[in-house]
């Protein structure tokens, strides 16, 4: 947990830090303001009273800025442990082939088969199940519990879990000996009470948080995966008549989830009511021991002061706000911790298992050895049937198997549209964008009169993102995009792809011509595509066969626009 995160001890120990000043001012405050009490209604001079009275506010105002820098310090860690930690998810699942294993860990099944939340692109086979014992990637809703929940609680381990035990561990010592200097035997009751709810209480805390841990996750985690796959693909599922059945099993595993978290509830109760009754325990036993001590002939010489008793009865209220947070603390480590495992999962998923089946599809090492670098061309063509490695090939050439090219970018067939304006989405590919460079890019893939079309043109919302939009509107402005982009060479996987096959074959001539004006000269073009127009005018068309193997097929060399290109 600590290397995922990246803990600092430095930072970690500046938050401990404030949050012992911030608590032990509060200490402090109960029993100073106990003595002030007690002094006063002795009647004693005012001058006698003077520090007491200015140490009173001091404490009063050190323990709220204490308190804010002890949140501004821990907020600062598990924000920064929270996006390192994100952040080498992000790279472990970007790095792996998990999307590649899809169809060695599937095999063809039923022919009604609809996508689901974990189904294959388009180069894939839609029409799989699950091989039994086969090593299947997680499902997009997984991916999504996991990099979303999963990292935010681990991330609530600083706040939750490190900063409050270490300032309760030492906040419990302090208000122990305070205690013990007055009353030895107050301070043992006072000290079992803290153990009480400071190991008891978060003991109980932490076995009802387990025990909600084991039941909810996975149904909320199912929940979360089928929800995905309605929202993503309810249209499929009506047509084959499962759409009922898929969100009946979302509905399940939802109120499966509410039912274990009230079972759990129980043990959760008993932790938090624990907190109450050892401060009454405490109080009460301090008050006896006091009023024993204290005597007929209380306030006498070698008998307890009222001073004394004072902060002997309201010093263990203000202890017991260190400990209060540590069954909240137990949970959220219990929460943490199985978190940790998910995600540790996660990046064993990501890791490619040795190859045992020798009639399984190619891994991806090998089927890498196969490609070549990206050839020195300026329009070229990658064809070849669904599930060959035409995708992998552009991820290839664009670095993402190794260390990224910055001068090449892969724009993917299902690149999210976001719910934000038309202007906002083509900026994805570039921060600087003009309206003028927005409206230039949409004329040039052929959304001129959609534009046109719109109440605010440019800066229309596209509301629902990619539900707001056809699929051919949406090739096109992914396309729009890609052109907007700094990149030098662009990568482009199935961009006309949900096109009229005539608007489709013309979108690709402009695309593979370098003199067609829609893509500058000075720029690489490479488009993966099922068929290219056959007056197409790329210099270089890589075929790609069902095991890999790359056969490049050069233009004619009696073509006057180009000189001929070079293929490594």
């Amino acid at each position: 947990m600590w290397t995922l995160l990246a803990l600092s001890p430095w930072r970690i120990l500046v938050a401990v830090a404030w949050g012992v000043a911030a608590l032990g001012s509060a200490l402090a405050l109960a029993a100073l303001s106990a003595w002030l009490i007690a002094r006063a209604w002795q009647m004693p001079p005012v001058l006698a009273l003077s520090v007491a009275v200015v140490s009173v506010r001091a404490l009063g105002i050190s323990r709220g800025l204490a308190r804010y820098l002890e949140r501004l310090a821990t907020h600062d860690v598990a924000l920064r442990s929270m996006t390192i930690a994100r952040t080498t998810v992000y790279r472990t699942v970007a790095g792996s082939d998990i999307w590649l294993r899809r169809t060695s860990a599937r095999e063809t099944s039923d022919p009604q088969q609809v996508p689901t939340a974990d189904a294959p692109s388009d180069h894939e086979s839609s029409n799989t199940r699950p091989v039994a014992g086969a090593h299947v990637p997680p499902r997009r809703g997984d991916l999504l519990v996991r990099i979303g929940s999963d990292i935010d609680d681990l991330g609530a381990v600083v706040v939750r879990v490190f900063v409050p035990v270490a300032v309760a561990a030492i906040l419990s010592l302090a208000a122990v000996a305070m205690l013990a200097t007055i009353s030895v035997p107050a301070a043992a009751i006072l000290a079992g009470a803290l153990a009480i709810t400071g190991i008891l209480a978060p003991w109980l805390s932490a076995r009802a948080a387990r025990d909600a841990e084991l039941a909810v996750r996975a149904d909320r985690a199912e929940f979360t995966a089928d929800a995905v796959t309605v929202l993503d693909h309810a249209a499929e599922l009506r047509v084959a008549g499962r759409l009922g059945e898929t969100f009946d099993a979302a509905q399940s595993a939802g109120k499966r989830a509410v039912a274990a978290e009230n079972a759990a509830a129980s043990r959760t109760a008993w932790a938090a009511a624990a907190t109450p009754l050892s401060i009454g325990v405490s109080v009460l036993a301090a008050l006896l021991i006091g009023i024993t001590l204290y005597g007929p002939d209380g306030g006498a010489p070698g008998a307890m002061t009222p001073m004394a008793l004072t902060i002997l009865v309201l010093l263990p209220l203000s202890a017991f706000e260190a400990v209060g947070p540590l069954p909240a603390a137990a949970q959220a480590l219990t929460t943490s911790r199985a978190a940790l495992r998910r995600l540790t999962q996660l990046e064993g998923a990501a890791r490619r298992p040795p190859r045992t089946d020798t009639s399984a599809p190619r891994d991806l090492d090998s089927l890498l050895l196969r490609f070549p670098d990206l050839p020195e061309a300026r329009r070229v063509a990658v064809v070849g049937p669904s599930g060959a490695g035409k995708t992998t090939l552009l991820m290839f050439w664009a670095g993402l198997f190794d260390t990224p090219r910055p001068d090449a970018t892969f724009f993917a067939e299902d690149a999210h549209l976001f719910g934000t304006s038309v202007l906002e989405n083509l900026r994805v590919a570039r921060g600087d964008v003009t309206a003028a460079e927005a409206e230039k890019a949409l004329n040039g893939v052929g959304l001129g009169d959609w534009l046109d079309s719109l109440p605010d043109g440019i800066h229309t919302d596209l509301v629902g993102g990619a539900a707001a939009v056809s699929g051919g509107q949406r090739r096109r402005l992914l396309l729009a995009r890609a052109l907007l982009s700094p990149a030098r060479i662009l990568l482009l996987d199935e961009p006309t792809e949900h096109l009229e096959a005539e608007a489709g074959a013309d979108l690709l001539r402009d695309l593979l011509d370098i003199s067609s004006g829609l893509v500058e000269p000075d720029r690489t073009v490479v488009v993966v595509t099922h068929q290219p127009p056959p007056d197409h005018q790329a210099d270089l068309v890589l075929h790609i066969d069902g095991s890999g193997e790359v056969t490049p097929e050069f233009r004619s060399s009696n073509n006057p626009l180009h000189a001929h290109p070079t293929f490594r």
